[in-house]
């Protein structure tokens, strides 16, 4: 039993984190290209690794969506916290939000997946939605704090009309219109 513990408490060897990171780009580039029913053994040749070492690491065509889903919120995340650095906080606020809609455009062939993934999991809705509501905080906070946008709407909210804008989105080319309206939104955030 000890040595179960101790196997479990292991650090990852280098050559498996480097494995799970190739598998995870891999799935990216997949399914965006061929959307959420593509073949696994798709993702693993993409990677360069064989089919076991995929199911090693995501046991299941879930699991390796959760774990694509949680790698995207996590760049979004990273990225929320390298623009609060930037010299203009509401410049900052916008690119993060109009990276959020350029993350969608490009993963159109994903959506269906990590929808089903969010879906089918609270506890992956729980995090997604704390790391966002996280990051857009850093971002308003920072923005609200050097007075230059309204300090009455909250991280929530601003997500809230964030998804708005992804689900309102009708025609295919969609992605400018949804810019413009973050433009718009992120404009009327502004103090006069």
């Amino acid at each position: 039993m000890d040595q179960e513990h101790a196997k479990a408490r292991r650090k990852p060897r280098s050559d498996s984190v480097r494995n799970r990171e190739r598998l995870l780009e891999a799935a990216t580039a997949v399914f965006r290209l061929g959307g959420a029913h593509t073949s696994l053994e798709a993702v693993a040749r993409e990677a360069g690794v064989g089919i076991g070492t995929l199911y090693r690491h995501f046991p299941t065509r879930e699991a390796l969506f959760d774990a694509v889903y949680r790698h995207e919120v996590d760049l979004l995340a990273d990225l929320a916290r390298e623009l609060s650095t930037d010299a203009d906080p509401v410049a900052a606020l916008k690119a993060w939000l109009q990276a959020n809609v350029r993350l969608v455009a490009t993963k159109k062939g994903m959506i269906e997946g990590l929808q089903l993934a969010v879906v089918g999991s609270s506890e992956l809705k729980a995090y997604s939605y704390e790391r966002m509501v996280e990051a857009i905080g850093l971002l308003l906070d920072r923005a609200a704090s050097a007075g230059t946008i309204r300090d009455d709407v909250s991280p929530d909210e601003l997500l809230r009309t964030l998804l708005g804008i992804f689900y309102s989105h009708g025609p295919a080319d969609w992605q400018p219109t949804a810019l413009r309206m973050v433009d718009v939104f992120v404009d009327g955030l502004r103090k006069r």
